[in-house]
């Protein structure tokens, strides 16, 4: 996985296998304690405290088409490469949330990719989920809330190109302007 994008795809995609039908994704990038913090978190059936000791081993699973699991293991040497933390919390029935902070201006951080693409790809990839996606850049924020947008478009299905149209360029104009002025 090349970036905090990638990551974030693959987690989201373990939530939707996870019977979720809410996936949180926060992303904060605070310059002055130079932190970049990323946090996903879903309504999915989460672990059994068996599972979560042992889902950060590469070579444990519990998908039945490939016999290793990286995502979570590679996210977690991510964030501890670029000087960062990592935390998997998880409850049987009440979902699961992972954790990590970067160094902002670490040398070894992923850079944070084409993060737009993702949220659109799950989207249009799982259109009956909802997705709530907030980006705190210091003192400013943009959010996109995928219930509001429903709400918005009444019968019209959210992954309609038109409505993927609108979410894109509402997270396009939203997270330039929270980016710091040059």
């Amino acid at each position: 996985m090349l970036t905090l994008a990638d990551h974030i795809l693959d987690i989201a995609e373990n939530s939707v296998r996870a019977g979720a039908k809410l996936i949180s994704i926060f992303i904060e990038e605070d310059s002055a304690n130079d932190l970049l913090t990323l946090e996903i978190s879903d309504d999915g059936h989460g672990m059994a405290k068996d599972v979560l000791q042992k889902v950060l081993d590469p070579f444990y699973t519990t998908k039945t088409v490939r016999r290793v699991g990286l995502g979570l293991p590679l996210l977690k040497d991510a964030a501890q490469r670029a000087g960062g933390t990592f935390q998997l919390k998880s409850e049987e029935n009440c979902g699961t949330t992972v954790k990590a902070t970067f160094g902002l201006r670490h040398l070894d951080r992923q850079p944070l990719g084409a993060i737009i693409n993702t949220i659109i790809i799950l989207i249009i990839s799982n259109s009956d989920i909802d997705f709530f996606y907030k980006h705190r850049h210091n003192d400013r924020q943009f959010e996109m809330d995928t219930r509001k947008i429903r709400k918005e478009i009444e019968d019209i299905p959210i992954n309609h190109p038109e409505v993927i149209k609108y979410i894109r360029r509402a997270m396009e104009e939203g997270l330039q302007e929270i980016e710091p002025e040059a």
